[in-house]
């Protein structure tokens, strides 16, 4: 099977950042969470609290969001058109698409593709997150507790942040602004595995 990262990956930008633009414009009262927003997000660059943390305080937009799972479809109506084109052409019923952002959200534009989805579980009325963001090492954890032993053909992201699962993977590529390029770290990652 083929895994890919969501964001900047197979979607052109940022899904929870441009899903927050698009609920500000709808619901204008989401702003209220902002200056909370702000401190938070200082704390974080500071080292002051866990990206957890920033990401917790940064959903509290989704309580001034009537129905935001609702909401989430009608934003992938006009949003699905920021798929790759090069994603479009490869794209399988196999794979699988493993993502930080909300599960909510990430999943609405998922069931429209037609492909399995891994992500942050979040609560959609409070934003909450209901069990760890899923980055990094977690990736993994989250995807061997789905899929077992299953073998990882091809990985496609656009972070380093996700050599663990690029490490799993018997070809692994980066993409930078819609360019699918070879993960050059790719080998020195497997021989620390072995």
């Amino acid at each position: 099977m083929n895994v890919y990262d969501f964001d900047k990956t197979i979607y052109r930008g940022d899904s929870t950042v441009d899903f927050w633009r698009h609920c500000l414009r709808r619901y204008p009262g989401a702003a209220r969470a902002l200056p909370g927003t702000l401190a938070k997000a200082l704390a974080f660059r500071q080292g002051n609290c866990s990206r957890e943390q920033f990401k917790e305080r940064f959903y509290q937009f989704l309580r001034f969001v009537p129905e935001a799972a609702q909401e989430a479809e009608r934003f992938w109506d006009r949003h699905l058109i920021g798929i790759e084109p090069w994603y479009r052409a490869q794209q399988s019923n196999t794979d699988v698409i493993i993502s930080a952002s909300p599960d909510f959200l990430i999943g609405a534009a998922c069931r429209r593709l037609g492909v399995r989805f891994l992500a942050s579980p979040v609560d959609a009325r409070s934003g909450q997150l209901l069990g760890p963001n899923c980055r990094g090492e977690e990736k993994v954890r989250r995807f061997r507790s789905a899929y077992g032993a299953a073998e990882v053909e091809r990985f496609y992201s656009d972070s380093c942040s996700d050599a663990p699962l690029a490490a799993l993977a018997q070809e692994a590529f980066l993409v930078r602004r819609g360019q699918v390029l070879p993960w050059l770290w790719q080998g020195k990652e497997k021989e620390r595995k072995a």
